[in-house]
């Protein structure tokens, strides 16, 4: 019965997802005022170059 239990792999994949969006949600809150700032640069240059069109 124990063999079987450390055998079976279903919930690696479900583990694997939470660790993954903990890390993805750790980077945006350390990076949070450089992807604002970046964000709107992008906005403000599409809106610069969508008036000259």
């Amino acid at each position: 019965m124990l063999k079987r239990f450390f055998e079976e792999e279903d919930a690696i994949g479900t583990v694997e997802m939470i660790l993954i969006l903990v890390v993805l949600i750790g980077l945006v809150i350390i990076f949070k005022t450089q992807l604002t700032d970046l964000v709107n640069k992008i906005f403000k240059t599409i809106n610069s170059k969508a008036t000259s069109i």
